[in-house]
């Protein structure tokens, strides 16, 4: 347990409590996500389903490893995860990224995945803003969150039919904000 980063963050003026619980939080919008995100990439089928499948990839294995980079600063602040998985998964963040009614739907699969990337975007968002200035480390890790949850977003919506996000599908890296968190 990281006993001065804790005090450090408790002198910034920061609730501690607060800002483990919305880690947690996150977490498990995370590791949720990681996994709808599973089921909903197996039912991208036929020509339009494939057309989004390595997008949806990539921002399924980002999420992932978003679980991985927030864990150790929940542990760092003295929080932990709770030890039951069902627990776990009904204190998400973020509502279930659920396969819509018809899977074969690729514009409702679009906006089951635009809306959780919308989701992460509101609430990295508010980590960032009660961390700003205060928490370098936690900053630090939500912004890098929030800076693929945002290119996430972008994608899907550019889908959808919103508009040119000016976002451009990485090749060949997964996590280049976040990787430094995972080493």
């Amino acid at each position: 347990m990281a006993k001065v980063t804790q005090e450090m963050v408790r002198k910034a003026g920061i609730n501690l409590n607060e800002l483990v619980d919305l880690l947690v939080k996150n977490a498990a919008a995370e590791l949720t996500t990681f996994y709808y995100y599973t089921i909903l990439l197996v039912n991208l089928i036929d020509l339009d389903g494939e057309g989004i499948k390595e997008i949806a990839e990539v921002a399924r294995i980002e999420d992932r490893n978003h679980f991985e980079a927030l864990v150790p600063r929940i542990y760092e602040l003295g929080g932990k995860l709770p030890e039951n998985m069902v627990d776990f998964h009904n204190l998400s963040g973020c509502p279930p990224a659920r396969l819509p009614k018809d899977p074969r739907d690729v514009k409702s699969m679009l906006s089951v995945l635009v809306e959780a990337e919308r989701c992460a975007v509101r609430q990295y968002t508010h980590i960032c803003t009660i961390t700003s200035g205060k928490d370098h480390r936690t900053y630090d890790l939500a912004l890098s969150i929030l800076n693929e949850e945002i290119e996430h977003e972008s994608w899907f919506s550019e889908f959808l039919g919103e508009g040119p996000s000016g976002h451009f599908m990485r090749r060949g890296e997964t996590s280049p904000f976040v990787s430094k968190f995972l080493r």
